[in-house]
């Protein structure tokens, strides 16, 4: 039995489907994934995946990460059967080169797999690497704006599939519980139950439409705060944990920027190596030390991603953030946070993560190891949004709006 790759190639929600030409021997005029044969062992099928990327579609192991490889789909067809070898990659833009096996390329939300006379099983493969509940619940590598994104997905393909609206509020309810230090996870699951009509069809059509608007929500942020990094003439940023708001903004400015390890979980190791790929002048340092380089002059600004944004003004941000903060405002260092507004909490509640065990040696020691700390408003200099830098009073606005949205759950 053949085995063949199929790659879902993903870019803001959106995902690259591909009309097979003429050229090639099967399925012509259909959709498909990014597709080929395994040419080797098929457990070491991701390396058949990337080639099919690089020849494809010009897409090369730099511009697009691996999220996901999933179980293998077993397809039968016209008397033929192969094996299917699904995986979803996140890239970094939009731009593709189509090769002569492909008639056609475009980014369409997922369900469009659901409308289009594509390859056999090709929904079916996309399942089995699609985010789920459980992505949004344990994710520990991305930022909340990532993650909430990976909410609207799932809601959005459970109401494809769902044959009544109480099916499809109960996943939307399993998502708001999630991750309740994540306010934007919240507020988007919130506002596109609120704004749907009582049906699943309407539940989709808002989840596709809020997916859009949050991934050009959470790019306007970036562009903001880049901005304001150029009016500034900042030399060099400094930066804790991995949001993917400020690693946009980051890239986008093209400063130097010191970045703190970001324990536990370490991804600003990773935050400081995709910087150093793109170019740009990446030093790597302790989460202990950071505050005391930006004390002693080490950076002109520092910028803070935001898990939420409490009412109040303040910013729930990875352990680290305030040690930081409290020793940027010693120094006359501004501080400032860069978030898209749906993070605003409708509340001023801090809701905290721990992280686990920190001792597992044999004597009765009690540990925390929070994941979060929340950094007053007094510390901050703004926060950075697609509509500008909020002050407190806006974020109050904003905080109220948010709280009339969870009125859909009665």
């Amino acid at each position: 039995m053949p085995h063949v790759v199929t790659v879902f190639l993903r870019h803001g929600g959106r995902i690259l489907l591909a009309r097979r030409s003429e050229s090639v021997g099967t399925y012509q005029g259909r959709w498909a994934g990014i597709s080929g044969y395994v040419e080797g062992d098929p457990a070491d099928a991701e390396r058949d995946a990337r080639r099919e990327l690089a020849e494809e579609v010009s897409v090369r192991e730099a511009d697009a990460d691996l999220v996901r490889a999933g179980a293998p789909v077993s397809v039968a067809d016209g008397g033929h059967e192969w094996t299917v070898h699904p995986f979803l990659f996140d890239a970094r833009t939009r731009d593709t080169e189509p090769n002569e096996e492909l008639a056609a390329v475009e980014w369409v939300q997922p369900t469009a797999i659901r409308e289009r006379e594509t390859v056999p099983g090709l929904w079916t493969a996309y399942r089995r690497v699609a985010p789920a509940v459980e992505t949004v619940a344990d994710d520990e590598a991305h930022g909340s704006a990532w993650i909430s994104l990976r909410a609207l997905e799932v809601l959005r393909d459970a109401a494809s599939e769902a044959d009544s609206l109480e099916a499809v509020a109960s996943v939307a309810r399993r998502l708001r519980d999630a991750r309740p230090s994540m306010a934007a996870v919240e507020n988007r699951v919130n506002r596109v139950m609120a704004d749907a009509d009582p049906e699943p069809e309407s539940v989709r059509r808002r989840a596709e439409a809020a997916i859009d608007t949050a991934a050009e929500a959470d790019d306007a942020a970036a562009a903001r705060a880049a901005e304001l990094v150029r009016e500034r003439e900042d030399d060099r940023l400094a930066t804790l944990s991995r949001s993917g708001t400020v690693l946009a903004a980051l890239e986008t400015a093209g400063t130097a920027v010191l970045v703190a390890e970001s324990r536990p979980g370490g991804e600003g190791v990773g935050v400081a190596e995709r910087l150093a790929r793109g170019g740009i002048d990446a030093t790597l340092t302790t989460d202990a030390a950071l505050p005391g380089l930006v004390a002693g002059g080490g950076a002109d600004a520092v910028l803070l991603g935001a898990d939420s944004v409490l009412a109040s003004g303040g910013v729930v941000n990875k352990v680290g953030s305030l040690p930081v903060a409290l020793a940027a405002a010693r120094a006359n260092v501004p501080v400032f946070a860069v978030c898209a507004r749906d993070k605003v909490r409708g509340d001023d509640r801090f809701v905290g993560e721990d992280a686990g065990a920190l001792y597992d040696g044999e004597e009765t020691v009690r540990t925390e190891n929070p994941l979060f700390e929340a950094v007053a408003a007094d510390l901050l200099s703004g926060v950075v949004t697609e509509d500008g830098v909020l002050d407190a009073d806006e974020i109050g606005a904003v905080a109220a709006e948010h709280a009339a949205l969870a009125a859909w759950d009665g």
